[in-house]
């Protein structure tokens, strides 16, 4: 998985350091979460964590709601309350105190997959012989799940294209009624993912981004 924004290429993401405080604390964890408030749901990194904090960084400016809901791959969601901040990086308060493995090595209660926000972009989805209109329902980096008012069939492949979101290829994975579950041609960069969702949602966060790495 790609971290752009100032991340070490060869920071390990199952990689953990602990240091030797009373409270210990977990460095070197590069991890993506979801943050979910009331400006929408935004992409973060889970920097390190302690029994009863949490840093994390994101790719834009960060949501202006000082307590929020973190949730990880698996589903799992802590609220947390914002006590510093600077530039792109904050550190957060749990409401209670956490069980550290657990957040870092995720128990899994279901199969591992992307994650999804839950973000309405208007999309057309074309195939050589029909186009239609779809706004997604919920995407991930590797595909969305779409509302269109057109027909296609399983497997077929469309070229996806919208004001909000970069022209590429996928292919049907599942119908059901006017829904459609898309898998992209080419996996979106984590960078791209959090900047895409951020226009759509917040664009007055844009306004300000790190540098690519």
């Amino acid at each position: 998985m790609e971290y752009s924004a100032g991340f070490r290429a060869d920071e390990n993401i199952e990689e953990v350091e602990v240091d030797r405080r009373s409270k210990p604390r977990y460095t070197s964890l590069i991890r993506a979460a979801k943050l979910v408030c009331g400006q929408g749901e935004f992409i973060c990194v889970i920097r390190d964590v302690s029994a009863t904090g949490i840093s994390l960084r994101t790719f834009h400016a960060l949501p202006n709601d000082r307590t929020i809901a973190l949730e990880l791959q698996n589903g799992e969601t802590y609220e947390i309350t914002e006590t510093r901040r600077e530039g792109f990086e904050a550190s957060y308060q749990f409401d209670r105190p956490v069980t550290v493995e657990r957040l870092i090595y995720e128990t899994w209660n279901f199969p591992k997959r992307q994650l999804r926000l839950n973000i309405a972009i208007p999309l057309t989805l074309s195939s050589l012989s029909a186009s239609g209109e779809a706004v997604t329902v919920n995407m991930s980096q590797q595909g969305a799940r779409v509302e269109c008012d057109a027909a296609f069939a399983i497997d077929q492949a469309l070229r996806v294209a919208g004001d909000h979101f970069p022209e590429t290829r996928a292919k049907v994975r599942w119908r059901k009624d006017a829904n459609y579950g898309l898998v992209f041609d080419n996996t979106l960069s984590l960078r791209e993912f959090a900047l895409m969702a951020a226009s759509v949602q917040c664009p007055v966060m844009l306004e300000q981004t790190p540098d690519a790495a």
